[in-house]
Protein backbone atom coordinates (compact mmCIF):
# COMPACT_ATOMS: atom_id res chain seq x y z
CA UNK A 1 0.00 0.00 0.00
CA UNK A 2 2.86 2.82 -1.02
CA UNK A 3 1.55 6.15 0.11
CA UNK A 4 -1.42 4.73 2.49
CA UNK A 5 -1.25 3.38 6.06
CA UNK A 6 -3.11 0.56 6.53
CA UNK A 7 -6.71 1.57 9.05
CA UNK A 8 -6.98 -1.74 10.60
CA UNK A 9 -4.14 -4.28 11.20
CA UNK A 10 -5.30 -7.44 8.77
CA UNK A 11 -5.10 -5.10 6.03
CA UNK A 12 -2.41 -6.01 4.22
CA UNK A 13 -0.98 -5.12 0.66
CA UNK A 14 0.33 -7.91 -2.09
CA UNK A 15 3.73 -7.71 -4.04
CA UNK A 16 2.14 -5.40 -6.28
CA UNK A 17 0.83 -2.74 -3.82
CA UNK A 18 -2.96 -4.39 -4.27
CA UNK A 19 -4.69 -4.25 -0.62
CA UNK A 20 -6.80 -7.13 0.58
CA UNK A 21 -7.64 -8.18 3.94
CA UNK A 22 -5.47 -11.29 5.94
CA UNK A 23 -6.97 -13.96 7.44
CA UNK A 24 -5.93 -16.75 9.65
CA UNK A 25 -7.09 -20.39 9.92
CA UNK A 26 -7.20 -23.01 12.47
CA UNK A 27 -5.00 -25.85 11.03
CA UNK A 28 -7.26 -28.54 13.46
CA UNK A 29 -11.00 -27.03 12.70
CA UNK A 30 -10.74 -24.81 10.09
CA UNK A 31 -12.10 -21.71 11.74
CA UNK A 32 -11.28 -18.10 10.17
CA UNK A 33 -10.12 -14.90 12.03
CA UNK A 34 -8.77 -11.73 11.30
CA UNK A 35 -5.78 -11.28 14.03
CA UNK A 36 -3.32 -14.52 14.42
CA UNK A 37 -4.04 -16.19 17.97
CA UNK A 38 -2.09 -18.25 20.52
CA UNK A 39 -4.57 -21.10 21.13
CA UNK A 40 -7.97 -21.29 18.38
CA UNK A 41 -10.79 -19.78 20.30
CA UNK A 42 -13.21 -22.32 18.65
CA UNK A 43 -11.42 -25.79 19.47
CA UNK A 44 -8.69 -24.79 21.38
CA UNK A 45 -5.67 -25.95 19.18
CA UNK A 46 -2.45 -24.52 19.80
CA UNK A 47 -1.43 -25.09 16.26
CA UNK A 48 -0.61 -22.23 14.53
CA UNK A 49 -2.85 -20.72 12.96
CA UNK A 50 -1.79 -20.05 8.95
CA UNK A 51 -2.66 -17.01 7.12
CA UNK A 52 -4.53 -16.39 4.10
CA UNK A 53 -5.78 -13.76 1.49
CA UNK A 54 -9.13 -13.27 1.90
CA UNK A 55 -11.41 -13.80 -1.15
CA UNK A 56 -13.12 -10.21 -0.40
CA UNK A 57 -16.82 -12.08 -1.31
CA UNK A 58 -19.85 -12.65 0.82
CA UNK A 59 -22.79 -12.09 1.88
CA UNK A 60 -24.71 -9.27 4.29
CA UNK A 61 -25.78 -11.27 7.18
CA UNK A 62 -27.34 -8.00 9.08
CA UNK A 63 -27.38 -4.20 9.02
CA UNK A 64 -28.23 -0.89 10.61
CA UNK A 65 -28.94 2.47 9.39
CA UNK A 66 -26.77 5.18 11.56
CA UNK A 67 -28.40 8.68 12.03
CA UNK A 68 -26.67 9.73 14.67
CA UNK A 69 -23.07 9.57 14.61
CA UNK A 70 -19.50 11.07 15.94
CA UNK A 71 -19.16 15.04 14.92
CA UNK A 72 -17.65 15.39 11.75
CA UNK A 73 -19.04 11.53 10.24
CA UNK A 74 -21.42 12.18 7.80
CA UNK A 75 -25.34 10.46 8.14
CA UNK A 76 -27.29 8.18 7.33
CA UNK A 77 -24.93 5.55 6.26
CA UNK A 78 -25.18 1.84 6.59
CA UNK A 79 -23.22 -0.40 8.99
CA UNK A 80 -23.06 -3.98 8.05
CA UNK A 81 -22.11 -6.92 9.17
CA UNK A 82 -20.98 -9.65 6.21
CA UNK A 83 -20.07 -13.23 5.94
CA UNK A 84 -17.01 -13.64 3.95
CA UNK A 85 -16.98 -16.53 1.20
CA UNK A 86 -13.69 -17.98 3.42
CA UNK A 87 -15.18 -17.76 6.58
CA UNK A 88 -14.20 -14.19 7.77
CA UNK A 89 -16.51 -11.94 9.77
CA UNK A 90 -16.45 -8.66 9.27
CA UNK A 91 -18.69 -4.81 10.05
CA UNK A 92 -18.05 -1.88 7.98
CA UNK A 93 -20.05 0.26 5.91
CA UNK A 94 -21.66 -0.69 3.35
CA UNK A 95 -21.18 1.57 0.19
CA UNK A 96 -23.56 1.49 -3.14
CA UNK A 97 -27.02 0.83 -1.84
CA UNK A 98 -30.17 3.43 -0.97
CA UNK A 99 -30.54 3.99 2.42
CA UNK A 100 -33.71 2.16 2.85
CA UNK A 101 -33.95 -0.80 4.54
CA UNK A 102 -36.80 -2.07 2.13
CA UNK A 103 -33.98 -2.12 -0.57
CA UNK A 104 -31.13 -3.94 0.92
CA UNK A 105 -31.97 -7.63 0.95
CA UNK A 106 -29.97 -9.90 4.05
CA UNK A 107 -27.99 -12.26 2.22
CA UNK A 108 -27.11 -9.58 -0.18
CA UNK A 109 -24.14 -10.50 -2.45
CA UNK A 110 -21.00 -8.03 -2.01
CA UNK A 111 -17.65 -7.36 -2.33
CA UNK A 112 -14.79 -5.48 -0.56
CA UNK A 113 -13.55 -2.85 -1.96
CA UNK A 114 -10.85 -0.21 -0.35
CA UNK A 115 -10.46 3.68 -0.16
CA UNK A 116 -8.67 6.46 1.74
CA UNK A 117 -10.50 7.42 5.08
CA UNK A 118 -11.81 11.00 4.46
CA UNK A 119 -9.71 13.38 6.14
CA UNK A 120 -7.64 10.87 8.18
CA UNK A 121 -3.56 10.81 8.27
CA UNK A 122 -1.36 9.25 10.05
CA UNK A 123 1.58 10.68 12.63
CA UNK A 124 3.56 10.79 8.59
CA UNK A 125 0.85 12.36 6.99
CA UNK A 126 -0.18 9.28 5.24
CA UNK A 127 -3.49 8.82 4.46
CA UNK A 128 -5.42 5.60 6.02
CA UNK A 129 -6.70 2.95 4.08
CA UNK A 130 -9.71 0.56 4.87
CA UNK A 131 -11.88 -1.39 3.28
CA UNK A 132 -15.78 -0.89 2.78
CA UNK A 133 -18.35 -3.34 1.13
CA UNK A 134 -20.38 -2.93 -2.12
CA UNK A 135 -22.95 -4.75 -3.63
CA UNK A 136 -21.86 -7.61 -5.94
CA UNK A 137 -22.60 -6.64 -9.55
CA UNK A 138 -21.60 -9.64 -11.52
CA UNK A 139 -23.87 -11.95 -8.72
CA UNK A 140 -26.59 -13.79 -10.02
CA UNK A 141 -29.62 -12.86 -8.18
Amino acid sequence: MPGYAPGVPFLKADAHGQPYIEGHRCGACGAAYTLPRLACPRCFSRDALVPFRSSGRGHVHTYTVVHRSYPGIKVPFVSAIVDLDDGLVLKGNLTGVPIDPTQIPFGLPIRVVFDEVPGQKDAQGLPYLTYFFAPEKDAAA
